[in-house]
């Protein structure tokens, strides 16, 4: 997804466009990792003098919601970062810096033949470690 795309969606979901929320996706484009909601904050209040956290947040939580980001946790802190729009994979994520590596494999194959009797409407697989640059 890039930022005109979301933009889209926002629009067609009938949210308003904002400065502010171009600079955020623009953000996470640009990032191309997982972020937290103070990194984005830090990176605004230069552009933004006096941005909220609260209206960082809400935000990110509206883009999460639209699909436009995806959300992890780490360390007990919520990390964003850009929807993937392409085929189902999973990700190995650092703890340090927030890169992500795509997973081909879908350990789902395996574990739905012991789940044969229930219904999985959805599933995320992630690993967490470091990265070779921050090992």
């Amino acid at each position: 997804m890039n930022v005109q795309e979301a933009l889209n969606l926002l629009k067609q979901k009938g949210y308003k466009y904002t400065e502010k929320r171009e600079h955020m996706i623009g953000y996470f484009v640009k990032e191309n990792r997982y972020r937290t909601a103070k990194d984005l904050q830090e990176n605004m209040e230069p552009n933004y003098t006096g941005i909220s956290f609260d209206t960082i947040y809400r935000n990110l939580h509206l883009f999460d919601q639209l699909g436009i980001l995806e959300s992890t946790e780490l360390n007990g802190e919520k990390h964003f970062r850009l929807k993937c729009d392409h085929h189902h994979h999973h990700h190995f994520i650092c703890k340090s810096c927030g890169v992500t590596k795509e997973i081909h494999h879908c350990p789902m194959e395996q574990i739905s033949q012991e789940l044969n009797q229930f219904m999985i409407e959805d599933h995320k697989f992630e690993i967490y470690g470091f990265c070779p640059s921050c090992q």
